[in-house]
């Protein structure tokens, strides 16, 4: 009997109300394991009584059902204020120091390719970093990461003498990309154990200081990159991008209800290309208008806002000058500056 066999045991214990067990949640604080007898301590960051019952109860079957086992101890620890007070559909994992020094991981999702998820991430990092916050930017797209070109840097990450990596950084933002790493033109061909492994040594490899928010730019979908990140760090929040019409908001239910499946609060929608504005000022809604609106309605989150097109938002990114630091004041930049003002006041 070892403390690994009974933590692997108590992986069949889930949280109540949720997918997931209480050891990703990482609610699970101490194992002795020691000639048949078997305690171990459960620390709560919310719930009840009955939430600690039910788990407690929960872990007792678990571990009795080892073999070799004769003593079993259980002790399911509430947060140390008002015990009981916190609602059970509270996080498991909100309130926890997830990654020194980042006070918000914010992942930022959509449900298909070409909706300008990518477009979206960079200004809304730089937004961030303009109302005074601390920023870092962590491009997950292993396939194809855009981040190092809308952001206008190339250069390598150094090596410290921790032997982590130093993110680059520009217009104020820390960033880290696969597109760093690779050739431009070298395609990554890997299965999805090499993309977990390189997302987790993107969050505990890398040093990334001081952060407010740290973004995360998801590959579209819901596979091993989103999963990974989803078991490799507690998120705060994910951000879904979508455009209007209903192909689109098809696929972004599928994203919300896999970030729901995880436990991860969705902080709200953003309608990208909204609308179209000629140069005679008629306003053409390409793709429809007020799916993303209609959607964070249904869904009964918040809807951060719209972001209409703009040629210039398209040049922006294309030069390595997103909008919000090219011209901030311009049309545009205040379409993005109005999602990451909605997005700090969710949070907060």
């Amino acid at each position: 009997m070892t403390p690994e066999l009974v933590t692997n045991a108590l992986k069949n214990v889930k949280y109540p109300g949720y997918s997931r067990d209480i050891v990703s949640f990482g609610l699970v604080k101490d194992v002795v394991a020691n000639q048949g007898a078997v305690s171990v301590v459960v620390q709560l960051t919310g719930g009840t009584q009955e939430v600690a019952q039910d788990i407690k109860g929960q872990a007792e079957a678990a571990i009795r059902a080892l073999p070799g086992v004769q003593h079993v101890h259980v002790n399911v620890l509430l947060p140390a204020t008002a015990p009981g007070a916190a609602p059970v559909q509270k996080s498991p994992w909100q309130g926890q120091n997830k990654m020194p020094g980042i006070k918000r991981v914010v992942a930022v999702a959509s449900g298909k390719g070409g909706v300008g998820k990518s477009t979206v991430s960079v200004n809304l990092a730089c937004a961030l970093t303009q109302l005074g916050a601390k920023v870092g930017l962590l491009d997950c797209d292993i396939y194809g990461p855009s981040i190092p070109l809308m952001m206008g840097i190339n250069r390598k990450p150094t090596v410290s003498e921790s032997e982590k990596l130093v993110p680059p950084s520009n217009h104020g933002v820390k960033l880290m990309s696969m597109g760093f790493l690779i050739d431009d033109e070298s395609p990554v061909i890997w299965r999805g154990p090499m993309i977990m492994k390189t997302i987790q040594q993107f969050i505990s490899d890398v040093e990334w200081g001081d952060l407010d928010y740290l973004l995360v730019d998801l590959p579209p979908g819901t596979g091993d990159a989103q999963l990974s990140l989803c078991q490799t760090v507690p998120l705060d929040g994910g951000v879904i991008i979508t455009t209007p019409q209903e192909a689109s908001l098809g696929v972004v239910r599928k994203g919300v209800a896999m970030f729901e499946k995880v436990n991860v609060p969705i902080l709200g929608i953003v309608e990208n290309m909204s609308y179209f504005t000629t140069p005679n000022g008629d306003r053409v809604e390409i793709f429809g208008h007020g799916g993303g609106r209609a959607e964070a309605e249904r869904k009964k989150v918040a809807f951060l806002g719209e972001v209409p097109i703009f040629t210039e938002i398209r040049i922006g990114g294309d030069k390595g000058v997103p909008i919000v630091v090219g011209d901030p004041k311009s049309a545009p930049a205040q379409a993005f500056m109005a999602v990451a003002q909605a997005v700090r006041k969710v949070l907060s």
